[in-house]
């Protein structure tokens, strides 16, 4: 596989950690492809040159605003090795030479507003490590600390056109609750009536055999009725299509079923 087509996928790997995704750039968070992007210029920036060959940090430690952490709190360790794994094709296709696996921490610092990140570096021989190092290894060097502020909004929205081409655009995830039971939307359109042969059926007399259905469209949800005896109605009003939001509820005859999106 072509080295750029490696870096892509597990850029496509990291962006897919966090649904939305520009949901949240326009919220100005930080986004998990723009902390591998400037792990990878940051390597770039603190090569060691030393007899035959080019080595660099295989530490780095991301410090974000508390609120950026947070988002990243449900699968912070996962997004980490990804990054991690990002570093490691980054300087596999560089041909840079790393004293160990490259190894990413993050920390909070509260002198950081949402949307900034800082990186430091560190070039370090990991304890424990097997073996003599290379001759020509560099000796262990800590690098400083570099602040990066968030993008204006044109430029961000440039990131997206960007995020998009290299497809790395994915849909937020969304689900209903049916009588508090969770039903996933992992297909585009998933009808609900009394039928069996619907995706999801309800209990119900007063809903028709096929009521309604929730379809994915243009990274939107909508619920569409299908012609169906008693209507349908989202957060008390009556409607035959309506665009979801999260925590919308929706009416079905008797029925309540909420739709969330995360």
């Amino acid at each position: 596989m072509p080295a750029m087509s490696v870096l892509r996928n597990i850029e496509h790997r990291i962006e897919s950690l966090v649904e939305g995704v520009f949901g949240r750039a326009f919220r100005s968070h930080v986004q998990p492809v723009e902390l591998a992007r400037k792990l990878a210029k940051e390597m770039d920036e603190h090569k060691t040159v030393s007899i035959s060959r080019v080595y660099v940090p295989n530490e780095y430690v991301l410090y974000l605003a508390p609120n950026d952490r947070k988002q990243f709190a449900t699968y912070e360790a996962s997004l980490l090795t990804e990054l991690a794994d990002y570093l490691s094709e980054h300087a596999r296709r560089e041909g840079y030479s790393l004293l160990s696996t490259p190894k990413v921490l993050m920390e909070e610092d509260e002198d950081l507003d949402m949307g900034e990140f800082g990186i430091a570096t560190r070039l370090v021989q990991a304890p424990g490590e097997q073996g003599e190092p290379a001759k020509d290894a560099p000796e262990p060097v800590m690098g400083g600390t570099k602040v990066f502020a968030p993008p204006p909004s044109s430029t961000a929205a440039v990131s997206a056109a960007e995020a998009q081409e290299l497809g790395l655009a994915h849909e937020s995830r969304a689900r209903l609750k049916v009588d508090g039971k969770p039903y996933d939307l992992s297909r585009d359109v998933v009808v609900l009536g009394r039928s069996r042969e619907c995706d999801i059926t309800l209990d119900d007399a007063n809903v028709s055999r096929r009521h309604a259905e929730v379809r994915r469209e243009n990274g939107n949800w909508f619920v569409v009725d299908l012609g169906s005896t008693n209507g349908i109605e989202v957060n008390g009003k009556r409607t035959d299509r309506a665009k979801l939001e999260h925590d919308d509820r929706i009416v079905l005859g008797q029925t309540e079923v909420m739709f969330e999106r995360s």
